[in-house]
């Protein structure tokens, strides 16, 4: 295969340059060698910011194209994660990250006013935020001689100001629900990863209908909500905690802390497993479910008594194993 032109190896040349600890020849020396094409995309798979991939995506049309190559850009993102641009805590306020952190300057271009949405912007709840985006949702509306019933539900992506409006749950599902939670779910996770397109992603949305725990889930590849896993209803649900997600699988501390409800989310399945000893005994310590690494599961407890506690449980994640 024909090598770059003389163009392109100037650019890769002055990219090495800067990424790269001082060199024993000349870059003009440098600049004669031939870089075959096949290189290319290792060569700009490395590249450790991706605001040098926009500038060399922005020289000639052979690199935009490899870099608009949707298999490359699966690989970049796997070596390299998205910028934290911050946090946003439950009752909505939004914490940027700020210099000296390197993703400071993307946090300022993020509009986590959400103005960019639908008005009135104002009436817009924050429900979760995963992977960049975030599921908001607007306030009830009472219908008179009818239940409660949810306006609009939209997914947005605040660094880009883009969103998604969702299609409304049918009024006979959502009639008759109980509680509910809804949170977003990157696509990949539920399924083939290689085959989900980059910008896909999932919102499971589930409740207690009649003796039952269901889901339902909201795919952005169809656009469509289809009918999810479901689970014995036990009074313990009546309280669940917000959800945290580990390895693949959303839990729930219940009410009475005797039980973990658990959503894998590659089975799309529901179960339940115990608690540790130590979050059963206080009814009022903060419970987080962390990663513990080898794939199993960890639990931060901080009891009223500001006593922490850290505790493994033996096997994988899942519904299974011994604390």
């Amino acid at each position: 295969m024909a090598g770059a032109t003389a163009d392109e190896r100037e650019i890769l040349v002055d990219l090495a340059v800067r990424q790269s600890p001082p060199l024993l020849h000349r870059p003009q020396e440098m600049a004669s060698l031939p870089i075959p094409k096949e290189l290319l995309p290792n060569i700009f798979v490395r590249l450790p910011e991706p605001a040098d991939l926009i500038r060399a995506s922005a020289t000639c049309v052979s690199f935009r194209r490899l870099v608009a190559d949707r298999s490359f850009l699966r690989q970049y993102r796997k070596l390299h994660p998205p910028p934290l641009l911050g946090f946003i805590e439950i009752k909505g306020d939004f914490h940027r990250a700020s210099p000296p952190y390197p993703s400071a300057s993307a946090a300022l271009a993020a509009d986590f006013s959400f103005s960019f949405l639908p008005a009135p912007t104002g009436e817009w709840l924050v429900l979760d935020i995963r992977d960049g985006r975030v599921l908001l949702y607007r306030s009830y509306l009472r219908i008179p001689g009818t239940a409660f019933k949810l306006k609009e539900m939209v997914v947005c992506d605040p660094l880009h100001r883009q969103y998604l409006l969702l299609p409304t749950i049918p009024d006979g599902v959502f009639g008759s629900a109980g509680k509910w939670h809804t949170f977003l779910l990157h696509h990949g996770d539920g399924g083939d990863e290689e085959a989900a397109e980059e910008t896909a992603f999932k919102v499971i949305w589930m409740a207690r209908l009649g003796d039952k725990l269901v889901a339902l889930v909201f795919s952005s590849t169809t656009g469509q909500w289809q009918a999810g896993p479901s689970h014995s209803w036990i009074n313990a649900f009546d309280g669940l905690s917000r959800s945290q997600y580990v390895y693949g699988c959303f839990y729930w501390v219940t009410d009475c802390r005797q039980k973990l409800l658990v959503l894998d989310t590659q089975r799309m399945e529901f179960s339940t497993t115990d608690a540790p000893p130590e979050a059963k005994c206080d009814g009022d310590a903060n419970i987080a479910i962390v990663e513990a690494g080898e794939g199993r599961l960890g639990m931060f407890v901080l009891s009223c008594g500001s006593d922490l506690s850290y505790i493994i449980r033996r096997d994988n994640a899942g519904s299974s194993g011994q604390w």
